[in-house]
């Protein structure tokens, strides 16, 4: 990947603006972001950790350990009653423990994946559960127990603990479990009776699918992984997008002036774009995600530097959920434009 300053320096200043924004929501009281949720608040210090990977900016690394202390208080642990969120959690633990080096981040992320792992069980085949109360089987905390598992592996492959062993159960599950649909898209969960229930296809479950394969690609050096992760990408980028190929929910109208989870989907998509990109550099996705990184500026951005909902604009209103996608976007466009990833994948010991 060949650098382009002029472009790594303007996508660099619109990061480093969406990065300011965002933090005027952030209370160092309580460790999270007003304005959205408590797994919102996981996706924003991810955004605002890959931020200062990506730009070596350390203005912000102070909400790390502010974070790690005070939201504690909230939820002990991290956890609460939802599986998928402890897995938010999980993979923001891990972000700090690759910029910092310090293990008892990793040992959160490593202690939120063992209770995750005790939500699987035999019902549908395998696969784990929405929540703790057991009533609804579904993609994202799959997605996200794919994907942790094979960066914990990454970080610990040698101490024993099966994470790879779980990444792959995951991904055969997965894969025969039918939520993929006959559009290639990811929908949102199980029925019953253990069949695709043909709810949205939301552009989140397409994104960690993409990045949990790229990541288990990685570790295996399986091809075939990297095609499946490709299909689903085209399948998103086909239809999941408006013109001019700016990504979109296909529900986003109801929310707009509203606050709802979905303004946080996106940027997850486009977060785990770029880790597919990093393996399987196609213009394509280059191209897509400096598009939505330009348009959201251009068209979805107030005079206080706060994105709205629909990057093809006009803004709408102000949130964290919504900045944080912004930003993750605009991370990415810093990454592809740069020399590359300036995260350190460190392993226990080091």
């Amino acid at each position: 990947m060949r650098p382009e300053p002029e472009q790594h320096r303007a996508y660099r200043t619109w990061a480093d603006a969406a990065a300011a924004a965002l933090q005027r929501w952030y209370r160092p009281r309580t460790g999270l972001w007003k304005t959205t949720g408590w797994w919102n608040c996981a996706n924003a210090l991810t955004t605002v950790i890959q931020h200062s990977q990506r730009t070596s900016e350390p203005r912000y690394t102070y909400v790390i350990e502010t974070t790690f202390r005070a939201a504690q208080r909230v939820n002990p642990g991290f956890s609460n009653q939802y599986y998928d969120d402890d897995g938010w959690w999980a993979l923001a633990w891990i972000a700090a423990f690759d910029l910092t080096g310090e293990a008892k981040y990793l040992n959160a992320a490593r202690a939120l994946f063992a209770g995750m792992a005790a939500g699987w069980d035999d019902v549908c085949g395998g696969g784990l559960w929405w929540t703790r109360r057991r009533t609804y089987k579904n993609a994202i905390p799959n997605e996200l127990f794919l994907l942790l598992a094979g960066r914990l592996h990454q970080r610990t492959a040698d101490d024993g603990t099966g994470y790879l062993d779980w990444a792959l159960r995951e991904w055969h599950w997965f894969r025969a479990s039918g939520l993929i649909g006959p559009a290639g898209l990811v929908n949102d969960g199980l029925t019953t009776d253990c069949a695709n229930n043909g709810r949205t296809a939301w552009t989140y479950n397409q994104g960690v699918l993409i990045g949990g394969l790229a990541v288990l690609a990685e570790i295996t050096g399986d091809g075939d992984l990297v095609a499946q992760a490709e299909a689903i990408a085209a399948a998103a980028l086909r239809g999941l997008t408006v013109p001019p190929g700016i990504l979109a929910e296909p529900e986003e109208r109801r929310a707009i002036g509203r606050r709802d989870d979905m303004a946080q989907f996106k940027g997850i998509f486009v977060r785990n774009l770029y880790e597919l990109y990093l393996r399987s550099p196609r213009a394509e996705y280059r191209d897509f995600i400096l598009g939505n990184a330009t348009s959201l500026w251009h068209h979805s951005r107030n005079r206080r530097d706060q994105v709205g909902l629909a990057w093809t604009g006009p803004f709408d209103r102000a949130d964290a959920a919504r900045q944080g996608s912004a930003l993750d976007a605009l991370n990415a466009a810093v990454g592809v434009t740069g020399a590359g990833p300036t995260s350190r994948q460190c392993r226990t010991g080091e």
